[in-house]
Parts: C-alpha cells; sequence; structure tokens
C-alpha cells in the first residue's frame, strides 16, 4: 500500500469502504444532504460525540476535547455531490438518478468519520477537534454561510486543515505546499446589444456577433499584456451564444465564462478590466452592453507553518518513492479558501488515481471513482497533524491571521 498505517486505522479500513460507499449511493446536492447529514449524526451519537446539527442548512459541527481542552484545531469535510449521471457499473452505484458523488465528498465525509471514531476512542491528545461537515461546497457554496453560523466558534477555532482526495495524483503521493494551492474563482455573462436585419445588407446594422467575437479576442489581452508575467491567471470564455437564422444578422449575443486566478492583489481588478474593454469595443461599434460580473470563491492560499504541519505528517506516513508532490497547484477553486481567511490551515491533496484498476477519471467525468486505500492514508495524516499541533501549541497557535500576513 505505500503508506505507515497504525494498527487502529488499519483496523478501521473496511468501515470506511462501507460508509463511503453508503454515502457514493446517496449522493445529494448543495444544501439538501439531509440523508448525509441524517447519517453522520447517527454515528456521531453512537459514539457519544457532541455536535451541532443543521449548521447552515445541514451542516454539522462536532466537538472532541482531549484530555486537556484548550487549543482548537478544526477539520472540514465537505458532504454535497453532483448534477451528473453516474456511468460506473458498480455494486455501489448512485441511487440517486442525475446525481452523483463526482469529485470524492463520499470519501472526505468518510474519512472525517474514521478521524472521529479514532478520537473518540483516543482522546489522549492535549486539546479539542471540532469536525466540520460543510454542504454545498460545489455550489452555491456552504463554507460562508457556515462560519456566518459561527461554525469556528463555540469554541473558537485556533487554526483548521482539510483534504481533497485527488485523481490528478497517484495513489500514495500527497500534494501539498505552501501559499496559494488552488484559485480564485470569478464568473461573467455578457449580454452585448446591436442592430439586427438583414445578412445580406450589414451596413443597416450593428452585427452583436461580430462585436462580441472582437470582445472575446479582447479579454485575452487582459493575461497576455496587463498580468506580470509571474502571475498566473485565466480568463476563459466557454459559453458563446447568438443568431436564430443563417441569413439574419444577430441583434444579440451573449458570452459567459470564468476567471481563475492565484495572487489576491487581483481580487478587485478584472471586474474593472472586463467593464473598460468591453465597454471600449461596444463604443467602437455602436453596440451597448450589459455585464454581470461575480467573485464566487477567493484563493485556496495555505499559511507556511500549517503546511509544514501536514508535510511533515505526509512523510511519516507515505512510503512510495513518489512520495510528496510540492508543484501541485491547480485552477480548480474551493470555498474551504473562506476557512483559510479567517484562520492559519492548510488545504492538501491525497492522491487516489489508481490506472491499473481503471480509476483515474478526473472528477466530474461520469465514471469518476478512486482507490479507496486513500481513505486510511487521509485518516492516518489527519492524525498524525493532530498529535503534532498539540504536542507543541505554541509553535502553531501563535500564527498571525492570513489577512496580517
Amino acid at each position: 500500500m505505500g503508506a505507515k498505517l497504525r494498527p487502529a486505522v488499519r483496523a478501521l479500513q473496511s468501515d470506511l469502504v462501507t460508509w463511503r460507499r453508503y454515502l457514493h449511493q446517496r449522493p445529494e446536492l448543495g444544501f439538501k444532504e439531509e440523508k448525509t447529514a441524517a447519517f453522520i449524526a447517527s454515528k456521531l451519537t453512537e459514539w457519544g460525540i457532541e455536535f451541532r446539527s443543521a449548521v447552515a442548512t445541514t451542516g454539522i459541527v462536532a466537538t472532541i476535547p482531549g484530555m486537556q481542552p484548550g487549543t482548537v484545531l478544526a477539520i472540514r469535510a465537505d458532504m454535497d455531490a453532483l448534477p451528473i449521471e453516474e456511468l460506473n457499473d458498480v455494486p455501489y452505484r448512485s441511487q440517486h438518478p442525475g446525481q452523483m458523488h463526482a469529485c470524492g465528498h463520499d470519501g472526505h465525509t468518510a474519512i472525517a468519520l474514521g478521524l472521529a471514531k479514532y478520537l473518540a476512542d483516543h482522546r489522549e491528545f492535549p486539546g479539542t477537534v471540532k469536525l466540520i461537515f460543510q454542504p454545498a461546497e460545489e455550489g452555491p457554496g456552504g463554507a460562508q454561510p457556515m462560519i456566518e453560523a459561527e461554525a469556528l466558534e463555540h469554541p473558537t477555532v485556533d487554526a483548521i486543515l482539510g483534504l481533497h482526495l485527488w485523481n490528478n495524483l497517484p495513489l500514495g503521493t500527497v500534494g501539498v505546499r505552501p501559499g496559494p494551492l488552488m484559485a480564485a474563482v470569478e464568473l461573467f455573462d455578457v449580454q452585448i446589444t446591436g442592430k439586427g436585419g438583414h445578412g445580406g445588407m450589414p451596413h443597416q446594422t450593428t452585427d452583436a456577433i461580430v462585436v462580441a467575437s472582437q470582445v472575446v479576442n479582447a479579454l485575452q489581452t487582459i493575461v497576455a499584456r496587463n498580468l506580470d508575467p509571474l502571475d498566473a491567471a485565466v480568463v476563459t470564455v466557454g459559453q458563446f451564444n447568438a443568431g436564430s437564422a443563417r441569413n439574419v444578422i444577430a441583434e444579440q449575443a451573449k458570452i459567459s465564462g470564468t476567471v481563475r486566478y492565484f495572487n489576491p492583489k487581483y481580487d478587485d481588478y478584472f471586474a474593472d478590466r472586463f467593464d473598460q474593454i468591453i465597454g471600449g469595443v461596444c463604443a467602437a461599434h455602436n453596440a451597448t452592453y450589459q455585464l454581470n460580473y461575480w467573485r464566487l470563491y477567493p484563493a485556496t492560499i495555505n499559511h507556511p507553518r500549517m503546511a509544514e504541519l501536514v508535510r511533515a505528517a505526509a512523510e511519516q506516513t507515505i512510503e512510495t518513492p513518489l512520495g510528496l508532490v510540492p508543484e501541485c497547484q491547480t485552477m480548480g477553486g474551493e470555498d474551504m479558501s473562506f476557512f483559510l481567511q479567517r484562520v492559519p490551515g492548510c488545504y492538501f491533496f491525497v492522491g487516489a488515481a489508481n490506472s491499473d484498476r481503471n480509476l483515474a477519471y478526473p472528477h466530474h467525468h461520469p465514471r469518476f471513482d478512486f482507490d479507496e486505500t486513500a481513505l486510511g492514508i487521509g485518516v492516518e495524516i489527519f492524525i498524525r497533524c493532530i498529535e503534532s499541533f498539540f504536542a507543541q501549541p505554541d509553535r502553531w497557535t501563535d500564527i498571525q491571521k492570513p489577512e496580517q500576513l
């Protein structure tokens, strides 16, 4: 397996698989995770763990005090599924048509439950662990509502960790790095209005398709010519809708897409630049426009010392040649970022792909699945992080808040 798992974690492996498969068969979309929450609550009750339910609609926050409750470390696990029809032919395939755990959140929840069971049986640690079972990561976003519902309070969280089972990395690897791990996610819709008319009489019209096409090209200059070349960013137009017939010049065109970047200095930059560029192109062609631009998630930025905590725990756990993968950034987004803006923490990837077993489809694919060996690895890394964190609390609890860096 390529991992050093303590006997108690190895003994949990079959339960981890059972819980994960139970959840995989019962996927639920954001803020509708009622059966998922009920299953989590039943396990926590069985193990004598105190928890709050119905946090931000369907979230659960469990509190596990050790021998000397004081410093508080939170572990976050997302619970929601995706609106995808599963194509896997497996005994545990989704029983809910049009819904599927296609991103590993069923595994994240199972790992957090395994950690809860272990900690309930081994309370020798000198601190308090909070388990945050979060709804709606895939949208519209459950982290901020949980923060507003005081998931980080009562008791106050000093630091936070989270993981993502990651099919972009093979089983037996861990992706962890300080600083930006995942990108900020911003979205836009643009409607351009010209003047429609006959396809053979363009001089009587303002062609919305021509204007929109120039807008698409012009938006690419933001990354190519406005940003520092050392700052990675992406502007993607993913939808272009216009026209109704071959011989009719379109009066309206709509383009939609996404912006991704790592550096927080651009948090307020793209919306203004979009407005300038689209306004200029439309003015040059006597067209008008309506821009709807919004920020979905900020960048997921790890605190250097918390990343070091995870790195050390992963090195103690992983025994494969590949081991740690420090250069593991992705332009995918994550609302774990909201938690990391509030308290120091680290989000990391646990490799879960296994090509030999045909378990390497990408995330959000209808045939996505992962090697369940990764479940025990996730539990073990979290346990080692908890042990190290509470063994030297002064090393971690005096960390500056992210906004102070």
